[in-house]
């Protein structure tokens, strides 16, 4: 092995052996003949670049970012320069314990990052003056589709949405793909937006605030279109700039019914288009209707308040095609990032920096006017468009010369738009570029906006204001959560693997970061060949034919690749093609972004052993074979294991004219063992953020690429503002940013060059190697539900705790928090069956640790026992009490029958240095969470510890 394979890969070579030899094998080899279906088996190895040391990644990285140009960054239209303060980069964006955690769903041990996105969510919903906000969206533009959304499930009237002519070029382009689908009209306003409104029975109005132009409307503008909008039944969503919302008011106060926009300028890099923070933010009455996570207020058991994700039955995984969208990744991380960054500056930070960067326009226009150029427009805070008649791209030139990028809008205009990051000197080379030279006269102004109500009142955005304390408030939120660099997350279908350091590292290089995704191709070559390396190098590890980076979650991916699916048939002629067949045990996103595609959802049922039930499958086909559209089915099943029918499946699907969507959720399976574009599948998307290394960051980033077969390939998506984006005669873009979270990937692109092809299939096969013994070892505690032909699994296993809960009363929610006390993350709860744990400990755990969780789990069993037993009752033992925090333990009353050490310290305690054994406890910061309450009562702010303190 490699180098860098021996270190990603968790077991040595000799604990390998230990493993195989457990379950009857002598080599890797062997055990994924028998694993893996001779069908579908690769028996030629992956054609990709052998493997690289770090050293020589990291150098080539260097010299990709080094040929990106991100200069002075005035573009705008949605992304702007900023300063991302250090202490936030180093202890937020590159500190393991925030970026591989999970998403929350465990929230006695995610209470830090449930706190910092309760500061988001009090961020937005202060600045918008909407009492509700989402823990983030994927991007700006699919913020706008979602409201949108909001506003079509709660209105009783029509089909049709107005849009502001001014909006966001690449938000509209991705509503009017969302709307493609759903039949939703999209009106574009071509005079005055209050004359579109009248002239349309619209269930929504779309304005950008200010405008793609730059353009601020008046805030009484706005309160007469929000009156003209209500009368007429239709809710007004606003696409606000967060940091305008400072100097000019709230959305609330012209009258919004929902807010949107991104967080992007509040410390997060450009990235090249993303990762960012979408953000919405509704009025009351709306909340229920929210996409995507929200988090909320409660109390534990003991009556502390407490964070958890709130209103969870509105999301995928619950409600399936039901849900009020299809997002399961957001963007966590970046989320946080731009709460911490108004943690740090306060709302007089803040107000400074709007301040400065409103001025620095003004002065700009002042120049500009007295030179004699036309503006669109008097009132603007950061954005000036500017008529320069036949010398637009010689002045965009002369800036490029001068490392400022601006907005090239056509031959007789130019856009220019400041952001925290240009300062002086940045300014005056923009002047010289239009022939003008500053000075301290201004021009221009917010009209009549004025910033009359008070925000970011919480002490949180205050008390921190030295980096000493910011320091130690953003370690005290991160030593409350349970993250990878803790202990083994075992959650299956969610491959929590290593986040390699060396790929890690190179996302900061200035030319990756700093990068503007709307830049001449001439200033991203580096991004170029990355991306196109990339997509090359996934094509060949899957078997398609084309790949899309384009989407930015992986439940994105499924919809790019359903409406590639969509187009493919409208292109045939077959307009009927409407039916997506998709098996009872699939992702909760899978039904969810079939319906967003405008397919009607029929359930296949699963058979005894797990598999898709083929008796089932042909009669749904023979009952819908006029209307098929599409299968969708995970491969390995969402039941941990090859299925040997995957082959019939693809088969008769196409002989019955639909196409196949092989979910890529469990491609850490298959890496140079299997391709799905080879074994029969046209579509799948694929998860970065799993298989490929991209950190989970607590619930996002996610990079969701779609891959195709080649006559799916014009249907993958495109950007109206970059030609090399993707074919023009796809349906659109489904992200804002022509490469998703392009920020991301040279992430990937490192793992795929430090391991190899020999290195991905080694990973594989230790992931299948690292399951079957779990399974081996648990088998007689716990059955193991689901097993392939050879009685083996694949790269997770479930194990069935259905028959214990009703001999003992112990549930899956007791195991898991149970395991808490013993220092690890719970499996996946529930799903796909309900009462079961899924277990998945991916290739980058050694066997000391899966040992660890193991014994864990069998000591868990042998306290069911006792409760069976009678020893301990139903209602008052460890697991029932699980999990234990140090409040608990110390407590001056302890009534429990138990003694406090086994409720502590269950797996006995490991005193003394780590190199000889040592271990330290994770202590949950708080007991176990009553959700019903959060739901009942539901504070969605950073609000007092007084005002929601426990009864």
């Amino acid at each position: 092995m490699d180098d860098f394979t021996q270190r990603h890969l968790g077991a040595s070579m000799p604990d390998q052996q230990t493993m195989l030899f457990s379950l009857g094998y002598t080599s890797l080899d062997e055990l994924t003949e028998a694993a893996v279906p001779a069908a579908i088996r690769l028996t030629e190895p992956l054609r990709l670049p052998p493997a690289r040391s770090e050293f020589e990644v990291q150098r080539q990285l260097a010299e990709l970012a080094g040929r990106n140009v991100p200069g002075t960054a005035m573009i705008g239209l949605g992304y702007h320069g900023t300063i991302t303060p250090p202490v936030i980069r180093r202890t937020v964006l590159e500190n393991p314990a925030w970026y591989t955690a999970y998403t929350p769903y465990q929230p006695e041990i995610s209470q830090g990052r449930l706190e910092a996105l309760a500061n988001f969510q009090t961020m937005v919903s202060d600045l918008t003056g909407l009492p509700v906000a989402g823990a983030s969206l994927l991007d700006e533009g699919t913020a706008v589709a979602e409201a949108v959304a909001v506003a079509h499930r709660v209105s009783r009237k029509g089909g049709v949405v107005v849009v502001d002519a001014n909006l966001l070029p690449q938000s509209l382009a991705v509503l009017r793909t969302r709307c493609l689908a759903t039949g939703i009209e999209v009106v574009v306003s071509t005079g005055e937006l209050a004359d579109a409104v009248r002239a349309n029975q619209a269930f929504a109005v779309v304005v950008q605030v200010p405008g793609a132009d730059g353009v601020l409307p008046t805030a009484a503008a706005l309160r007469d279109l929000a009156e003209l909008a209500h009368a007429n039944g239709a809710l007004l969503i606003t696409a606000c700039d967060l940091l305008a919302l400072t100097l000019i008011g709230s959305a609330a106060e012209w009258g919004a019914d929902v807010a949107v926009g991104s967080a992007q300028r509040f410390g997060v890099p450009l990235f090249y288009g993303g990762p960012h923070a979408g953000y919405i933010a509704v009025r009351s009455g709306l909340e229920r209707q929210l996409p995507g996570r929200v988090v909320g207020v409660s109390k534990d058991a003991d009556g502390v308040p407490a964070f958890r994700l709130a209103l969870q039955t509105r999301e995928q995984h619950i409600r399936r095609e039901k849900a009020t969208s299809n997002i399961c990744t957001a963007q966590v991380l970046l989320a946080v990032a731009a709460s911490c960054y108004a943690v740090h500056h306060g709302p007089q930070g803040l107000a400074g920096i709007a301040g400065a960067i409103h001025l620095r326009a003004r002065r700009l226009a002042a120049a500009l006017l007295a030179a004699g150029f036309e503006l669109a427009g008097e009132s603007f805070f950061d954005t000036l468009t500017v008529t320069a008649p036949g010398r637009a791209a010689e002045i965009v030139a002369a800036a490029r010369a001068a490392r400022v990028h601006l907005r090239l809008i056509d031959a007789d205009h130019v856009g220019v738009s400041i952001g925290e990051d240009a300062q002086e000197e940045a300014i005056v080379a923009v002047g010289g570029a239009f022939g003008v030279e500053l000075g301290e006269a201004v021009a221009g102004g917010l009209a009549d906006h004025r910033r009359e109500i008070d925000y970011l009142t919480h002490p949180v955005f205050s008390a921190y204001r030295s980096e000493t304390e910011l320091m130690r408030y953003l370690r005290t939120l991160s030593d409350r959560d349970f993250a990878l660099d803790r202990g083994m997350i075992p959650l299956g279908s969610c491959t929590l693997k290593l986040n390699p350091a060396a790929a890690m590292e190179p996302i900061s290089y200035p030319g990756f970061a700093g990068l503007h995704p709307f830049v001449d191709a001439a200033d991203a070559t580096g991004y170029a060949d990355l991306i196109g390396q990339l997509c090359d190098w996934l094509a060949e590890i899957t078997g398609y034919d084309r790949v899309s980076l384009q989407p930015n979650a992986g439940s994105q991916g499924e919809f790019a690749g359903l409406m590639a699916i969509r187009s493919y048939h409208l292109a045939n002629g077959e307009v009927g093609r409407k039916v997506c067949l998709i098996p009872a045990s699939a992702h909760g996103t899978n039904a969810a972004s079939a319906v967003m595609a405008g397919m009607r959802v029929v359930v296949v049922a699963t058979a005894a052993d797990g598999s898709v039930d083929l008796a089932d499958l042909d009669a749904k086909i023979a009952q819908h074979a006029a209307e098929l559209a599409a299968v969708m089915v995970t491969y390995p099943s969402t039941h941990g294991v090859f299925e040997e029918t995957i082959t019939e499946i693809c088969r008769v699907v196409h002989e019955a004219g639909g196409q196949v969507y092989v979910d890529g959720a469990n491609l850490n399976a298959m890496l140079g063992l299997a391709r799905p574009g080879r074994f029969g599948a046209d579509v799948s998307h694929l998860n970065l953020h799993k298989t490929f290394a991209i950190p989970h960051g607590g619930g996002g980033p996610g990079v969701g690429p779609v891959a195709v077969r080649e006559h799916l390939a014009p249907f993958l998506p495109n950007h109206p503002l970059v030609e090399a984006a993707g074919p023009v005669s796809s349906y659109g873009p489904v992200s804002a940013a022509p490469y998703g979270s392009a920020g991301v990937l040279p992430i990937s692109w490192a793992f795929i060059a430090l391991m190899g092809p020999d290195g991905l299939r080694l990973a594989s096969q230790t992931a299948i190697l690292a399951a079957n013994y779990v399974a081996h070892r648990l088998a007689d505690s716990f059955p193991v539900l689901y097993t392939g032909a050879a009685g083996l699994v694949a790269h997770e296993c479930i194990v069935d705790l259905r028959e214990l809960t009703r001999s003992t009363g112990v549930t899956v929610d007791d195991v898991a928090k149970r395991l808490v006390d013993y220092g690890f993350h719970a499996p996946t709860m529930s799903f796909p069956v309900s009462g079961t744990l899924m277990i998945e400990p991916t290739e980058s755990e050694s066997l000391a640790e899966i040992d660890r969780f193991c014994d864990a789990m069998i000591a868990i069993r042998r306290e069911m026992d006792q409760v069976a037993a009678g020893v301990w009752p139903t209602d008052d033992n460890p697991l029932h009490n699980a999990p234990h925090p140090a409040s608990r333990i110390v407590a001056a009353n302890w009534v429990h029958p138990y003694d406090r050490e086994l409720a502590a310290y269950p797996a006995g305690q490991r005193p003394g240095p780590v190199g000889s054994g040592g271990r330290d406890k994770y202590w949950p910061p708080v007991a176990r969470i009553d959700g019903a309450y959060g739901d009942r009562n539901l504070v969605c702010t950073c609000a007092p510890v007084a005002a929601y303190a426990a009864d």
